[in-house]
C-alpha cells in the first residue's frame, strides 16, 4: 500500500470512528468512547511518527499543525454538548451537523491536501519544501500531530466535561430542586 493510500485510508477510518461514536444525541460517555481515541493515537504514533523536527521550519510546521488542532478540536468541543440524560442521569453528549460538518472539512482538506501533493501540485511543494528546508517527514509528522491534537482535545475535552457533570448534583444540572432558585 503506498503512502498516499495509507492517508486515505487513515482519515476515512479517522472521519468514519469520530461521526460513528460524536453524532447524534444521548451517546453514552463511558470508558470505551474515551479510551478507544487514546488507545488509537497511542498506536498509530509510534508506527507513522518519524521523529520530531528540533529546528528550523520543520520545527514551526509541526508546532503550527499542532496548534490548528488544538483549535480545530476546541472548536469541534465547542459544538458538542455534554449533559446528563434524563432517563440514566448519567452524563452523555449530543453532536448536530455543525460538528460533523467540522469534522467532514478538515479531513477533507487533509485528504485533498495528501492527493494533491501525489497528482496535482508536486513540484510545486517539492519546490517549497526544499526552499524552506522541510523534509518529507517533517510535513508527514506536522500533519500527523495535526489530527492527533484535534482527536485528543476532543477525547480530553468531553471526558472532563463528563466527569465534571458526574460531580455535580443532579438538582443543579436539571433545575429541581434547591438549587432551581439560584
Amino acid at each position: 500500500m503506498s503512502s498516499l493510500d495509507q492517508a486515505l485510508l487513515i482519515n476515512a477510518l479517522v472521519l468514519f470512528t469520530v461521526l460513528e461514536a460524536d453524532l447524534g444525541p444521548h451517546r453514552k460517555i463511558g470508558p470505551f468512547r474515551i479510551l478507544r481515541p487514546l488507545l488509537t493515537a497511542g498506536a498509530i504514533v509510534p508506527i507513522y511518527l518519524k521523529g520530531f523536527t528540533t529546528r528550523g521550519a520543520g520545527l514551526a510546521l509541526e508546532i503550527a499543525l499542532t496548534a490548528a488542532g488544538l483549535l480545530l478540536g476546541l472548536l469541534a468541543t465547542r459544538l458538542t454538548r455534554v449533559y446528563r440524560s434524563p432517563r440514566t442521569g448519567k452524563p452523555v453528549s449530543r453532536a448536530a451537523w455543525g460538528y460533523a460538518a467540522v469534522w467532514i472539512a478538515v479531513i477533507g482538506a487533509r485528504t485533498a491536501f495528501s492527493y494533491g501533493s501525489a497528482h496535482w501540485f508536486g513540484p510545486q511543494l517539492g519546490s517549497w519544501m526544499v526552499a524552506h528546508r522541510v523534509t518529507g517527514d517533517a510535513l508527514t509528522d506536522a500533519l500527523l500531530l495535526m489530527a492527533i491534537a484535534m482527536t485528543l482535545t476532543r477525547t480530553l475535552s468531553l471526558a472532563g466535561r463528563a466527569h465534571a457533570l458526574r460531580r455535580r448534583p443532579a438538582d443543579a444540572v436539571t433545575g429541581t430542586g434547591s438549587h432551581a432558585a439560584a
